[in-house]
C-alpha cells in the first residue's frame, strides 16, 4: 500500500514538472536551472525513450520514440561514471518517431543540468526546429580563457615617413589627373554636366556671401582699431586707412575668405565625395566609363575658380568699409578723409596680388576637398575622417602658399 502511495505521488510530481502548459517553447530559451524535482522521478522513466551509449569521442544520448504531449515522458538518468566538464555529448534524435513544441522546453529541462556542469553538448543530430532554441539557451561554453590580441605595435618615425610619402604620391597623380582632365575640357572631351556647374556656382558664391560678409567686416573693424590705437601714439590717425586698405585689399582678404572655404566649401566637397566612394556610386561611374574626375571635380573646381575673385574682391571692400567707424567714431578722422586716403592708397600691385593669392587660396581648398574625397575608405567613419583631414590639409596649404607667395613677392619688389 505504501509503495503504491508513492508511485502515485511520484506521478503527480512528475506532471507538475515536465507537463506545464505555460512553458512552451519560451522555456526553451531561457537559462533557468535544471527543476529540482527531477532527481525524484528518475525511477518513473520510460527507458526505451532514452538510452546511454559511449563511444571513443564521448558519449551519445539516443532519443526514440513519441515524444509529443501526452505521451510518457521520461527524465535523464546520467551515465556512470559521469561525463567530466569539457567532455562532449552528442544529443542523437534519429531515432524520434514524434515529437512537437513542447519537446523543446522538455529537453532543456533534461540537458541544463549537463550543461551547468561544463558539459560540450552536440546538437546536430536534432531537426533544426529543436535545434535553434536548444542551441540558444544552451550555448556552447569555452573550456578555456580565450587569448587576447596582441596590442598593435604604434608607427614608429619610419612608418609616418612612409605614410606621408604615400600620401604625397597620392595627392600628386591626382593632381596630375586633375590636369589631364582640363586638358579634356579645353578639347571639348570632359564628361562635365553643366547644371551641377551651376549647381556648384550657386552653393559657392551666392550662399556664402553671409558668412564672408561677417568675417571680413569684423576683421576689418578689429584692424582699423589695433592700427590706430598705435598711429594715435605718434599722431598719425590719417594712416590708418593706409594700413587697413593694405592689409585687408593685399592679404587678409583673400586669407579669411579662404580659411573660410576651407570649413564650409572644402569639408563639404569632402563628405559628399567620401559618402559617394562609401556607396560604391564612383565605382559605379567608372563602371559605365565615366571619369569621376571629369563628372565630378571639374564641375567643383570650375565653379570655385569662377567665384574666387568676386568673392575676394567684395570681401576686400568689407573689409575697407569697415575700419571706417572706428577710425570716425573713435579717432576723430572725417570720413571723406578716409575714404579718400583709401583710394590713394589703392594701387594695382595691390589688387592684383590681392586677388591672385586670393584666388590660389580658394583653388587649395577644393582641391583638397576633392582630393580627400576621392580617396576616402567605405564606411562611416571614413567619411568623417576624409572631411576632417580635408579642412586641415586645405588650411595647411593656405598658409603654405601665404608665405611663399608674400616672400616671393617681397623679393621681386612689389
Amino acid at each position: 500500500m505504501g509503495h503504491g502511495q508513492r508511485t502515485h505521488k511520484e506521478r503527480e510530481l512528475s506532471r507538475a514538472a515536465i507537463d506545464r502548459s505555460d512553458w512552451g517553447i519560451i522555456a526553451a530559451v531561457i537559462d533557468r536551472p535544471a527543476p529540482a524535482i527531477a532527481p525524484a522521478i528518475a525511477s518513473a522513466i520510460a527507458p526505451e525513450l532514452i538510452s546511454w551509449q559511449r563511444a571513443d569521442q564521448g558519449w551519445t544520448l539516443r532519443l526514440t520514440g513519441d515524444w509529443r504531449k501526452g505521451a510518457t515522458l521520461p527524465t535523464l538518468v546520467n551515465p556512470e561514471p559521469l561525463p567530466p566538464a569539457g567532455s562532449s555529448v552528442r544529443v542523437d534524435a534519429q531515432g524520434l518517431t514524434g515529437w512537437d513544441t513542447e519537446t523543446a522546453a522538455h529537453l532543456w529541462a533534461l540537458l541544463a543540468p549537463l550543461h551547468h556542469g561544463g558539459v560540450q553538448l552536440d546538437f546536430d543530430r536534432l531537426p533544426e526546429a529543436l535545434r535553434a532554441p536548444l542551441t540558444l539557451a544552451l550555448p556552447v561554453q569555452s573550456v578555456g580563457a580565450e587569448a587576447l590580441p596582441a596590442e598593435p605595435t604604434p608607427p614608429g618615425p619610419v612608418d609616418h615617413l612612409r605614410a606621408w610619402l604615400q600620401d604625397a604620391l597620392t595627392t600628386a597623380a591626382f593632381l596630375g589627373e586633375v590636369a589631364l582632365s582640363i586638358g579634356r575640357l579645353l578639347r571639348g572631351k570632359a564628361v562635365m554636366r553643366g547644371s551641377d556647374y551651376v549647381r556648384q556656382l550657386d552653393h559657392c558664391g551666392p550662399m556664402s556671401l553671409p558668412i564672408v560678409s561677417l568675417t571680413c567686416f569684423l576683421i576689418g573693424l578689429m584692424l582699423a582699431y589695433m592700427g590706430g590705437a598705435q598711429l594715435q601714439r605718434i599722431g598719425a590717425q590719417s594712416f590708418i586707412a593706409d594700413v587697413v586698405t593694405v592689409g585687408v585689399v593685399r592679404e587678409l582678404a583673400g586669407l579669411m575668405t579662404g580659411v573660410i572655404l576651407a570649413g564650409r566649401i572644402g569639408a563639404a566637397f569632402a563628405a559628399q565625395l567620401a559618402t559617394m566612394q562609401s556607396n560604391e556610386e564612383i565605382d559605379a561611374l567608372r563602371a559605365l566609363g565615366i571619369d569621376p574626375i571629369d563628372y565630378l571635380v571639374l564641375p567643383r573646381l570650375l565653379a570655385m575658380l569662377t567665384v574666387a575673385p568676386l568673392l575676394i574682391a567684395y570681401a576686400a571692400l568689407v573689409g575697407v568699409l569697415a575700419g571706417l567707424p572706428p577710425v570716425v567714431g573713435i579717432y576723430g578722422v572725417p570720413a571723406w578723409e578716409y575714404l579718400h586716403k583709401c583710394m590713394s592708397a589703392l594701387n594695382w600691385t595691390h589688387l592684383w596680388i590681392g586677388l591672385f593669392k586670393g584666388t590660389m587660396y580658394i583653388v587649395l581648398v577644393a582641391l583638397a576637398g576633392c582630393r580627400e574625397g576621392l580617396h576616402a575608405g567605405r564606411n562611416a567613419q571614413a567619411v568623417g575622417e576624409a572631411t576632417t583631414t580635408a579642412v586641415v590639409k586645405a588650411l595647411l596649404w593656405i598658409v603654405v602658399a601665404a608665405s611663399a607667395s608674400t616672400i616671393l613677392f617681397q623679393s621681386l619688389g612689389l
